[in-house]
């Protein structure tokens, strides 16, 4: 059964608000200052002590690892390889087909749609303690020529100090509004087709507010799509290529300048 945290629970014949732990990445505005930051890991190997992984599993989905041993996985599919791996959590929207899965693995305990009915959006305030999971609504473009507002999620994932920000299928800029729900994003993925999510241009601006420190390029559907973004960003941040699929990041590790990190896709399959 999906489970799905909402902003308030139903006890014994009355709604109660539930006790949330507060946003560190809305309450804190400036990031830390950090050094530089851990490339090569495996996904399997421990997590350091206060420290997060992050694998590029496939096209928008990525691999979320706590030291204490959760798992998350952002635009959920149903496919991450074949590595025997059930996640805690995945996250997902339903702009296109590879951005979700009807049929998730009902042992994966915590499923959040990035959308509800049409037009409605949904919310949600996950807290398992190590790790919280929430999302800001925007709007996305409906199959039928529309807009279905609400219709995509931008997930943050709060752990070690740190804020991971997933745009999800991102269709348009973001308003001040949402900007401030978000709160300050350490680490964000991006997609960066210029094309079926927002013109590059337009996602520059994004980032360029948003001033995270990693910024991970994805949805990208060949080197070609990649590199026209990666010429465009060069000219406000420094780009890093050193052909891996995961990185290990901390708060104290993180670089002292917006810096784009590209990962390179890659399916979890068992390491022996």
């Amino acid at each position: 059964m999906w489970r799905v945290v909402a902003v308030l629970m139903m006890i014994s014949g009355g709604a109660v608000a539930q006790e949330r732990r507060p946003s560190h990445c809305i309450a804190i505005a400036d990031a830390a200052p950090g050094i530089e930051y851990l490339h090569k890991a495996a996904w399997q190997d421990p997590v350091p002590e206060f420290s997060v992984r992050i694998s590029y599993v496939a096209h928008a989905s990525f691999l979320i690892q706590t030291q204490g041993g959760l798992n998350a996985v952002t635009d959920f599919t149903g496919f991450i390889g074949g590595a025997a791996l059930i996640p805690d959590v995945v996250t997902m929207n339903h702009a296109h087909s590879t951005h979700w899965t009807a049929h998730p693995d009902p042992a994966i305990p915590y499923v959040l749609p990035g959308w509800g009915e049409f037009g409605q959006g949904i919310e949600h305030h996950l807290d398992l303690g190590e790790l919280l999971v929430r999302n800001v609504s925007t709007d996305i473009r409906s199959a039928y020529g529309g807009v279905e507002e609400r219709g995509n999620s931008i997930f943050v994932f709060e752990l070690e100090g740190l804020c991971i920000g997933h745009l999800g299928h991102l269709h348009h800029i973001p308003s001040d509004k949402q900007f401030a729900a978000l709160g300050r994003l350490d680490v964000v993925m991006a997609a960066v087709d210029g094309g079926t999510t927002m013109p590059l241009p337009e996602m520059i601006q994004v980032l360029k507010r948003l001033k995270s420190s990693i910024i991970i390029p994805m949805h990208w559907f060949s080197d070609f799509s990649l590199e026209r973004f990666l010429v465009d960003i060069r000219e406000d941040f420094p780009v890093e290529r050193d052909g891996v699929s995961e990185l290990i990041v901390s708060l104290r590790t993180l670089p002292d300048r917006p810096t784009v990190v590209v990962l390179e896709p890659q399916y979890l399959i068992e390491q022996e």
